[in-house]
């Protein structure tokens, strides 16, 4: 019943090694020489760890790869949806709390590791998602990681979407948790998983795991049907809303805003600070006594260093912001719409739900060259291929961002069409596809 890579290969971001490598690498040595020339190429090309020399805004300062100059790229490739990265009020919470508390605790939180600014940012996010109570964690897959070990015991089942993060992936892995994928958004096939687990034991505890938004394309989970079949069967529903918290919403405060799902909806969210917030660190958010279990048993909690107060002020402070500034979370529902519109006058079928908008590359095609030259023609955006996705779905993944003015938008939208006729892949063209 539990799920393994060799089963859910190609669902979103579950691979490893061994999806690159000849069966016959067996030594270490023999791996690392396999994978090699992609490490080379990436690189090279521009792929992946693209240096950036300046504050992650709408335009960032990169550094080429080749002759180490710095150029000015648009940047369509950041989690940072709303800006806030960048956001003077919020660096200057930052700094002002590195002031007061120090760079950081110098233990985990359930010791030395709580501050005043960790309880208030407790306090904030528990209100923002309509819980009891929250719980802060070093990083968003930490807290995945930490709840599932930390919360699931012999004879519970966990049901996910196939396209779960892999840090849920791997929480399972790690708590030996019984498991089930289900198809992606599928209901059907939801209900059947659930009729499964309770004919074969009808008292065991469940919990549905799914993310109100998922990451390669941007769609959204149909959570009033998904509450709707766990209230049926008696199942908890966890939702990882860490590209939802911030995006979705006419507050900005998630997922279960979008749908106008009331307090206490939801028995367990997740969500990370590494998305809107711009930083790092994750949460959990539930009962009083669901958090106080899992300060506890949570090991990715308890055996791990707390947030710096930096960045529990940074947070702290976007909470603030986004609350008093309702119309930065309206624009970046206006300029994802707008730059949606425009491609598809171009002829590309895209129809986002949230600020991720993908762009299909014909798997004739290397993506990585395709993104070096967008990186020349001056725009910042992701590649992401085989076995991140299928071979047939290797993408651009846009980010959309609020404070990308409209003559940014133009501009990158103008450099996406010129570069998509030079690789043959504008739907204009003829055979594109």
């Amino acid at each position: 019943m539990s799920a393994s890579p060799a089963t859910t290969a190609g669902h979103g971001e579950n691979f490893s090694l061994e999806h690159y490598l000849d069966p016959a690498a067996h030594t270490f040595e023999q791996r690392f020489e396999e994978f090699r020339p992609y490490v080379t190429n990436a690189r090279g090309s521009g792929f992946v760890l693209r240096e950036i020399t300046g504050p992650a805004g709408p335009v960032v300062q990169v550094r080429d790869p080749d002759g180490g100059e710095t150029r000015e790229l648009i940047m369509l490739g950041s989690n940072n949806y709303l800006g806030l990265g960048s956001e003077p009020e919020i660096i200057e919470a930052a700094v002002a709390a590195t002031r007061e508390f120090g760079v950081g605790c110098g233990g985990p939180p359930l010791l030395n590791g709580t501050t005043s600014l960790h309880r208030r940012l407790e306090e904030r996010l528990a209100e923002t998602k309509g819980c009891e109570s929250a719980m802060v964690f070093s990083s968003g897959y930490a807290a995945n990681v930490g709840w599932v070990t930390g919360l699931l015991r012999n004879g519970d089942t966990l049901l996910y979407d196939e396209q779960s993060h892999a840090s849920l992936y791997d929480g399972i892995q790690l708590g030996r948790v019984r498991s089930m994928a289900f198809q992606h958004n599928d209901l059907r096939h939801l209900r059947h998983r659930l009729m499964q687990v309770r004919w074969r034991n009808p008292g065991a505890n469940i919990v549905v795991a799914v993310e109100g938004v998922y990451s390669m394309d941007g769609d959204i989970a149909p959570l009033p049907e998904i509450r709707a079949l766990c209230d049926s069967f008696g199942a908890w529903l966890a939702i990882d809303d860490a590209h939802g918290t911030g995006v979705l919403g006419a507050k900005g405060h998630g997922t279960a805003e979008h749908f106008g799902l009331g307090d206490g909806s939801v028995e367990l969210y997740m969500g990370t600070f590494s998305k809107v917030f711009a930083t790092t660190g994750g949460f959990v958010a539930g009962s009083k006594d669901l958090v106080d279990t899992l300060r506890f048993f949570a090991r990715s909690y308890m055996f791990s260093a707390s947030l710096s107060p930096a960045v529990v002020a940074a947070v702290l402070a976007s909470i603030d912001f986004i609350d008093a500034h309702p119309e930065r979370v309206a624009q970046l529902h206006d300029n994802t719409a707008y730059f949606a519109r425009e491609l598809r006058r171009m002829g590309f079928a895209v129809d986002p739900q949230t600020a991720i908008i993908p762009i299909l590359v014909p798997q004739r095609l290397a993506v990585a060259e395709v993104v070096a030259a967008l990186h020349r023609a001056g725009v910042f955006v992701n590649g992401v291929e085989f076995p991140a996705v299928p071979r047939e779905q290797q993408r651009l993944r846009v980010s959309m961002m609020a404070t990308l003015t409209r003559d940014q938008l133009d501009f990158a939208l103008e450099q996406i069409s010129t570069v998509a006729r030079s690789f043959g892949f504008h739907p204009e063209q003829e055979g594109a596809a």
